[in-house]
C-alpha cells in the first residue's frame, strides 16, 4: 500500500486504544500514510475501545455514509454512585446503598430503555454550540443547557449481574451516549450509576474481529 492507494480512498477498521482520542488515531494514521484527508467515522471516548471506522482519501466524502449506520457496545455499568462526565473521566461521587437492588429490578428497568426515548447528551461531549464542543464550556464553568433528542435502543441485553457492575450489551441508532444511558439507567434504579467500560464492537455490517490494531497497521505500512 502506497500513498496514492490512501489518497484513492480507502476504509480502515481500527481497534481504538484505551485511553487514545478518536483523532489521535486519526493524526496517527495521517502521520503514518503521509497524506492530509483521512477522518473517522463516529466519535469513540478516550475511556472507551473498540471499533473505529477511519476513511482515507477520496473516501473520506462517504464519513456520514457510516456515521449513520447502527452501532453496537458491551460494557459495564457501576451502580451506587454517579460522576460528572456520567463515566470514570471524573471521580464517583453522590454514593448511595444498592443493598435493596434485585436482579428482577435491574431487568425491569432496562426495558424502559428499549425502543424511540428521549435522551439528553452530557455536557462533557463533543457536541458543539457557538463552534465550540461543550466540554470545553463545561470545564470552565460556563451554564450549558443541552438539548434533548431522539434515539432508538434496539436492544439492551443485561450480560452479568455482580454488583456493583452491570455488563451489558447495547445495539443502537446514531447519536446515543452510552454514557447518558448509564446515568439514565441508575437514576431509573433510584442509586445512580455511571459507564465504567465500554467497547463499539460492531458498526453497521463491519465488526471489531475484522479490526487492525494501530501498532499492526503502522508496521503493514512501513513493510509495504
Amino acid at each position: 500500500m502506497n500513498k496514492n492507494t490512501f489518497e484513492e480512498g480507502r476504509v480502515l477498521l481500527t481497534n481504538k486504544p484505551l485511553g487514545w482520542t478518536s483523532f489521535d488515531v486519526v493524526r496517527k494514521i495521517r502521520n503514518t500514510i503521509k497524506i492530509k484527508k483521512v477522518g473517522h467515522a463516529g466519535t469513540l471516548d478516550p475511556l472507551a475501545t473498540g471499533l473505529l471506522i477511519v476513511c482515507t482519501g477520496k473516501f473520506t466524502k462517504k464519513i456520514n455514509d457510516y456515521m449513520a449506520q447502527e452501532k453496537e457496545y458491551t460494557g459495564t455499568f457501576t451502580l451506587g454512585s454517579v460522576t460528572p462526565t456520567f463515566d470514570l473521566e471524573s471521580e464517583p461521587e453522590n454514593f448511595q446503598p444498592i443493598d435493596g437492588i434485585t436482579n428482577e429490578a435491574i431487568f425491569e428497568i432496562s426495558k424502559k430503555f428499549t425502543g424511540e426515548i428521549v435522551q439528553l447528551p452530557p455536557i462533557h461531549s463533543a457536541i458543539k454550540q457557538k463552534g465550540k464542543p461543550v466540554y470545553l464550556l463545561a470545564r470552565k464553568g460556563v451554564d450549558v443547557i443541552m438539548e434533548p433528542r431522539k434515539i432508538t435502543i434496539h436492544s439492551f441485553e443485561i450480560i452479568d449481574i455482580s454488583l456493583p457492575l452491570i455488563s451489558f450489551k447495547v445495539v443502537c441508532t446514531t447519536g446515543t451516549y452510552i454514557r447518558s444511558l448509564a446515568n439514565d439507567f441508575g437514576a431509573a434504579l433510584g442509586c445512580g450509576a455511571y459507564l465504567s467500560s465500554l467497547c463499539r464492537t460492531r458498526i453497521g455490517e463491519y465488526k471489531l474481529e475484522d479490526a487492525i490494531s494501530i501498532e499492526d497497521f503502522v508496521a503493514s505500512v512501513k513493510k509495504s
